[in-house]
């Protein structure tokens, strides 16, 4: 048996991971990548919750900035994060993965209500527990709802897979001299405004002494190398 670093992680995905190629919706092939990366690591007895964005579908602070009100906005993404959460369960399913979609916002029909101790229960019994709707509240990102969750379930790590292979000092995709961090602290996430997750994320990441894991999602055999304990992209932990 493999020796594993992580027993039971927090997955962050945007909703942008869904859409692949065409930047919007739901692109089954997209979603179906990392899928069969997360049936790898729950196959290695890894306990895996995940949290997705709804960006893909409906961005509620960008709406909310062209004039609608941010509640009701906020709102609206957490049901884009519900649609999203479906298609991820159905990926899973097709792949063998026993799973459980479960909502901040009550809607019996299509998901359980997140109940921590639930949640917990399908964790250790291998089932993979997506957490959808966010907090449930208005106001906070789907990062803060993956500090939170991580830290409900005593994950050990929260995984943050994203576009780009790290964190940076600046953007990388418009300077060419930017340089990535192996490691930096939550303080100097914060201070630096690294753009890691939000500060009320990396604040209770760092509460709760949650090393924060930011990696490239697309690059096969990430997910697995992180369990392992191997060195890939940016960890953000330590500092007071």
């Amino acid at each position: 048996m493999e020796k594993l670093r992580y027993s039971r992680v927090l997955l962050k995905l945007s909703g942008e991971a869904l859409a692949g190629e065409q930047r919007f919706g739901i692109e089954p092939r997209a979603s179906g990548i990392f899928c069969g990366e997360i049936a790898d690591i729950a196959s290695m007895g890894v306990q895996v919750a995940l949290v997705i964005g709804g960006g893909n579908i409906f961005r509620g602070m960008a709406a909310s900035e062209q004039g609608m009100d941010r509640a009701q906005a906020d709102y609206m993404g957490m049901l884009a994060t519900v649609m999203n959460a479906l298609a991820v369960q159905d990926a899973l399913e097709k792949l063998g993965c026993d799973t459980r979609v479960m909502t901040a916002i009550s809607m019996t029909e299509v998901a359980e209500p997140y109940i921590r101790r639930r949640a917990e229960r399908h964790l250790e019994r291998g089932r993979v527990v997506i957490c959808a709707a966010g907090t449930g509240n208005p106001y906070f990102t789907t990062d803060t709802a993956a500090a939170l969750r991580a830290s409900e379930l005593k994950c050990e790590a929260i995984l943050k897979a994203t576009k780009v292979d790290g964190v940076y000092d600046k953007d990388p995709r418009k300077f060419a001299d930017a340089v990535r961090y192996d490691t930096v602290t939550y303080m100097e996430t914060l201070e630096k405004r690294l753009g890691v997750m939000d500060a009320t994320a990396i604040s209770l990441a760092r509460d709760n002494r949650l090393p924060i894991i930011v990696f490239n999602l697309f690059e096969q055999g990430n997910i697995r190398r992180v369990i392992k304990g191997e060195k890939v992209g940016t960890i953000v932990e330590g500092g007071n």
